[in-house]
């Protein structure tokens, strides 16, 4: 549907004050300026890339409705920055479990953020047995020399708690009626869990606003977990809905088989017992093929992009691409275009960054805006070239 003519290219939680922190890359690179300094044009790609600003092991962020946006960092720090990066303050800081990838996580406003201030957030955590994601939430108080999360309360938690520092996943969309959100559990590196109904690990939940269980009533019935919405995951690290109401979500696989799926009701997305990818030890894992039983993904990568992030592009400013996905590429160090048209997808176009690619996502005006991996991840807006 949407072509281009760019080239392909290979939690105790306490709550923080609100002083002012000054950020650690000022403003004020030309406009026109590429992720490396060179001129857009030079490069083919069809975007400037204005490095904005840069933060300490960035992982998510959110566009409030006044154009500020919340950005969350992996050791547990949660910012309110301005538009033009000048200014941030610390609005909450989270205690986290933050070895290996675990990390303060996602961070969405509620789909009445307007009147209720809710903002909701995910986070790893340590406890009795182990570790686990957690989403939680708090009202956003945004009085000017004030700004803070307060009431913050833990909604949900990951059950069961097992050891490791991997696939926590913890990334959260609402439904489009506004009535419930879906959230993601890693199968923590420990594979089973993705086909054993009673965990929620390996699953895409759905849950009330109030951290419910209100998953697939087919599943339920069949005794799985009443959270479970799908199954058979890995790392699930996008999750969201276009417009027409699909919820897409995108996954990293073994060696080879990054995915992107389209989530159904009940369905078995096959892991560990089906991938287009092999286990890191060389031994096979059966690929997808028709009448396994198991949901194949849309699109799947080998070699991998090692995915983090999913935006469905809504906007104006790059018109050719609406309603397409765009997932950061964190080994790949690449933005990666996925071409949809209703419920297919193919794969579109991979732009190198030259950094690993954590978080993507839509400005109110329609630009795109990415978040680098790692200490010293820069906060970049991509705009039309020319």
């Amino acid at each position: 549907m949407h072509r281009t003519i760019a080239c392909t290219a290979a939690a105790v939680l306490v709550a923080a004050c609100g002083a002012p922190d000054s950020p650690a890359v000022a403003n004020g690179t030309e406009a026109q300026a590429t992720a490396t300094g060179a001129p857009a044009a030079a490069d083919g790609r069809p975007f400037a890339v204005t490095p904005v600003t840069s933060f300490d092991a960035p992982w998510a962020m959110t566009f409030l409705p006044d154009g500020r946006m919340l950005v969350t960092e992996k050791q547990g720090k949660m910012l309110l920055v301005s538009a033009d990066g000048r200014e941030r303050r610390t609005v909450a800081t989270m205690t986290v479990d933050s070895e290996g990838q675990g990390a303060l996580m996602d961070v969405v406003l509620a789909p009445d953020f307007a009147t209720s201030k809710r903002v909701y957030f995910s986070y790893s955590a340590a406890g009795d047995g182990g570790k686990g994601v957690v989403l939680a939430r708090g009202t956003l108080d945004l009085q000017p020399g004030g700004e803070r999360l307060r009431q913050i309360e833990t909604i949900f938690r990951a059950t069961p708690l097992v050891s490791g520092n991997g696939h926590y996943s913890g990334r959260i969309a609402f439904a489009p009626d506004g009535q419930h959100l879906f959230f993601t559990n890693g199968e923590r590196q420990k594979f089973d869990p993705a086909q054993d109904p009673k965990v929620t690990l390996g699953k895409v939940l759905r849950l009330t606003l109030d951290g419910k269980p209100a998953g697939d009533p087919g599943l339920t019935a069949r005794g799985f977990h009443p959270a479970v919405w799908s199954y058979g995951h890995r790392n699930l690290l996008g999750i969201a809905f276009d417009a027409q109401g699909n919820l897409w979500e995108q996954e990293m696989g073994p060696k080879g088989g990054d995915e992107v799926n389209l989530i159904l009701p009940g369905r078995n997305y096959g892991w560990p017992k089906a991938s287009n990818g092999s286990h890191y030890d060389g031994r096979d894992i059966p690929d997808h093929k028709p009448g396994d039983g198991f949901e194949p993904p849309k699109v799947s990568w080998n070699p991998v992009i090692s995915p983090g992030g999913l935006l469905v592009y809504s906007g104006d400013l790059f018109p050719q691409w609406k309603g397409d996905l765009f997932i950061g590429g964190l080994s790949s160090e690449a933005l990666v275009r996925v071409d949809v048209n209703g419920t297919s997808a193919t794969k579109g176009d991979q732009w190198p960054m030259g950094k690993r690619i954590r978080e993507v996502e839509q400005g109110p005006d329609g630009a795109i805006w990415l978040l680098e991996d790692g200490d010293g991840g820069r906060l970049l807006k991509l705009t039309p070239a020319g």
